[in-house]
């Protein structure tokens, strides 16, 4: 159902449009998390690290795929809240077609390209073929993830935040079953692992698909629309390409500490690679949640409902707080447990690794989520400088730290204890930007 963001109280609005998004990422991470749980729990503490370090350089396709779900989701939000529902046709079709373009070019990429990559981060051999048989499979399904994320971000421009969460939660389920069938049934190794994401989000990438050609093809307009446009692509672009950049360069980053934390060895590796995944839902939660917070920002801008953003802002902050409390002391005092999912008792050095990374973490949860509320806002309102501007100081924070401090410590908990200052630095420059922001159009957008 579609859903008008910019009526009723935004507090009340964001907390019913916001809490589905965090469902339905929860469930996304699942797919991760299942990969892990079953490569470190059914194959053993190899397995484990090769998922893990496979895991980071998807991220590269999951940034381009990401960058054209928010490009398409801002424009079709701010179109929605103008009610202009022509061009808002024209805009998804001059997205999809975008995005099918740029999925094949980096398909033909990662097909050539991610052995090289494999080698550049310092692969340990005994990993080494499980990692490149995860991603040659991988990059197969890239059309999946990246005709999904368009699929999401229609969703959310058009204010439904439910429906991609009841995709997510049946597929999510369904991978988790198909994981384990693929690995204890048919003994299938990382390769089971790899071929049940791939047919779990395909399914669920055609049913999106094709729920949301029915949702528009019920929006009536007077006549039909163009399928391509390119004024409205170089508006999608303004805002994907620095979203794309952000999230590209935040993979490339985490690449690079990935090639710092393979010099401690697989056990560091593989502590890594289950901790990273429970941190990866927090981070991401709180992305989504930013994400949602965009689409409210955008709807309102479109519709001249300016000072519905500034409160959008502040609800933000009180949703993803509360989200922090529970994670914190979860992560903080019961981690060890929770890393018991991916891999053995007898894992004491990898069990050691993940439980430092966890503690070190978590308190700074409330750091992170402040700074990507933030970031939620400037991205929805066009302040796609200011966005990228705190988004890469805080990865050339952490990438430099974790080379000095792992370098000064000799240990791998340098490497952990760079986030929190990245974080830090970089949440004080967003809400700065914000404000400015803020400040700069008060009296042009009529904000008492």
């Amino acid at each position: 159902m579609n859903k008008d963001l910019t009526v009723g109280k935004p507090e009340a609005v964001l907390w019913k449009f916001c809490l589905p998004l965090f469902g339905s990422i929860i469930f996304q991470q699942l797919y991760n998390i299942a990969d892990s749980l079953v490569a470190g729990k059914f194959i053993g503490e190899n397995a484990l690290a090769a998922v893990g370090n496979s895991y980071e350089i998807t991220l590269i396709f999951i940034a381009f795929a990401f960058g054209c779900n928010m490009g398409c989701s801002v424009i079709v939000s701010q179109l929605f809240g103008a009610k202009d529902y022509g061009k808002l046709k024209t805009a998804v079709s001059t997205a999809c077609i975008f995005s099918g373009v740029l999925c094949g070019v980096l398909m033909l990429g990662g097909i050539w390209g991610c052995g090289p990559l494999l080698v550049f981060i310092k692969t340990p051999e005994e990993v080494f073929a499980d990692s490149r048989l995860y991603l040659d499979i991988y990059i197969w399904g890239l059309p999946f993830v990246f005709f999904y994320n368009i699929a999401t971000g229609i969703f959310s421009a058009l204010g439904d935040s439910k429906t991609p969460f009841y995709f997510l939660a049946a597929s999510s389920t369904s991978n988790i079953v198909v994981d384990i069938l693929f690995v204890k049934a048919f003994h299938m190794g990382v390769a089971g692992v790899a071929w049940a994401t791939f047919l779990c989000q395909g399914i669920s990438c055609v049913l999106a698909v094709l729920t949301v050609w029915m949702r528009l093809k019920k929006i009536q307009v007077e006549k039909r629309p163009p399928i391509f446009d390119a004024g409205l692509l170089k508006k999608i672009m303004v805002i994907a390409i620095p979203s794309i950049l952000q999230q590209s360069f935040v993979s490339i980053g985490n690449i690079l500490i990935q090639s710092v934390i393979n010099g401690f060895g697989a056990s560091v590796m593989a502590g890594y690679s289950a901790a990273v995944k429970l941190n990866n839902m927090v981070i991401t939660s709180f992305t989504t949640i930013g994400n949602g917070i965009s689409n409210f920002a955008a709807q309102n801008l479109g519709a001249s409902q300016y000072g519905r953003i500034r409160e959008g802002f502040r609800g933000g902050i009180k949703i993803v707080w509360c989200l922090c409390v529970p994670f914190c002391i979860l992560y903080s005092f019961f981690g060890k447990y929770l890393l018991l999912l991916f891999m053995e008792e007898s894992s004491a050095a990898a069990r050691m690794t993940g439980r430092e990374f966890l503690c070190i973490l978590s308190p700074f949860y409330f750091i992170v989520s402040a700074k990507l509320v933030a970031d939620g806002i400037l991205r929805g309102v066009g302040a796609m400088g200011k966005f990228m501007a705190a988004t890469f100081l805080d990865l050339i924070l952490r990438v430099v730290l974790a080379f000095l401090l792992s370098d000064w410590l000799k240990s791998a908990t340098g490497i952990w204890c760079a986030w929190p200052v990245g974080w830090t630095i970089a949440m004080a420059l967003s809400i700065y930007f914000y404000h400015e922001t803020y400040k700069k159009y008060k009296i042009s957008l009529q904000i008492r």
